[in-house]
């Protein structure tokens, strides 16, 4: 009998020991596997679309991945893209580049403007100005190669300089440079019927647009930090945040971006083609296209 209780004694304790290995095992491997985790990116176990990526991601943008509305911008460079694929990916908008000065369309531009559209995916064409070419020629260019598609989102003005360009490489002064846009906004506005979006990167914001065209909506180039950061006094509306993205559909890098709010002010941005912060103030003025009444009711959110 007292054989067989030390027999049970130690079988319990035998049993113990391996139970207490078992969870410090457990334990262990949480804290390990915890501990990986937090070693990968922000891009990585924030993005809200899995499936879209970065080849060189930068940490300073990380606050990007995690904000609702994504979308890209697509020329010729990013060749065949399969518009389904990329809609799939869940890729909410994409700005298609048409136009370039007075005399050049992307080759692509057609092609890309009715895939997008035929997959479903809301697209705005973009005009990039040449500084040696005039306002006017710009416009009037502009307007001969862009559908007036009721249903696109409004249009953009690329205003950067063109420091690469063999032909166009010097800078105007301000004062010009600010009455050509001018020109080119108006213009586009009246053929498309939608109030042009600013496209910019840092440095012609800071000698250029600093204080203006504040009734705008702004999309801005920051790639290695959040906008506020290296924009001073200026609200955006998207935010170009790589150009390095990885996107299915599209073979190689790839701009992307973002909207700056949540998706039900996207569906306002779409259906009214104004910023939802601005609605009130512009539709007194005619500038926006109406909202249902329930979407106006929640456009302070």
């Amino acid at each position: 009998m007292k054989t067989r209780r030390r027999s049970s004694r130690r079988s319990k304790s035998s049993g113990l020991t391996t139970f207490l290995r078992v969870a410090r095992f457990g334990a262990l491997a949480t804290i390990a596997l915890g501990l990986a985790s937090c070693a990968v990116t922000p891009s990585m176990t924030s993005s809200r679309y899995p499936t879209k990526s970065d080849a060189r991601p930068h940490h300073g943008v990380a606050k990007a991945h995690r904000m609702p509305i994504h979308g890209v911008d697509i020329s010729k460079w990013q060749g065949k893209v399969d518009w389904a694929a990329l809609r799939q990916a869940g890729t909410k908008f994409a700005f298609i580049k048409a136009t370039e000065g007075g005399d050049h369309v992307d080759n692509r531009f057609m092609e890309n403007w009715y895939g997008a559209k035929q997959a479903g995916v809301p697209r705005g064409a973009y005009h990039f100005v040449y500084w040696c070419r005039p306002a006017h020629e710009q416009a009037a260019w502009f307007r001969k190669n862009v559908p007036a598609d009721p249903e696109a989102l409004p249009p953009v003005l690329d205003v950067e300089w063109n420091g690469q360009s063999v032909n166009c490489p010097k800078k105007v002064p301000r004062e010009q440079a600010l009455a050509m846009i001018d020109t080119m906004l108006r213009e586009m506005e009246a053929h498309t019927g939608k109030r042009p979006i600013i496209y910019t990167d840092i440095t012609f914001h800071k000698e250029i647009l600093e204080g203006e065209f504040n009734d705008y909506p702004y999309w801005i180039r920051s790639t290695a930090a959040e906008p506020h950061e290296r924009y001073s006094n200026r609200r955006w509306t998207f935010w170009q945040f790589t150009t390095t993205g990885r996107v299915p559909g599209v073979t190689g890098d790839v701009d992307r971006n973002t909207f700056y709010g949540t998706e039900n002010q996207w569906r306002m941005f779409v259906q009214s083609a104004c910023d939802p912060r601005d609605y009130r103030r512009l539709a007194a003025h005619g500038r926006c296209q109406p909202l249902d009444p329930i979407q106006t009711a929640s456009i302070d959110e």
